[in-house]
């Protein structure tokens, strides 16, 4: 059985932040690159960042 993301957002760049969104009960914010795979994990909340159909890597 696989495992879904809890969050998935769909990005137009291969650069991201993460900060959990949840104010204080966030955690701290983390820079992230989107990757040959077509998507990024943030390693604290497992929030999946994926790379938009068309977008450029840049």
């Amino acid at each position: 059985m696989k495992n879904e993301a809890p969050e998935v957002e769909i990005v137009k760049t291969t650069k991201v932040h993460c900060d959990g969104k949840e104010g204080p009960l966030g955690h701290p914010r983390v820079y992230l690159t989107i990757g040959l795979e077509g998507f990024v994990e943030c390693p604290y909340c497992d929030k999946r960042f994926v790379l938009a159909e068309g977008a450029e890597a840049h």
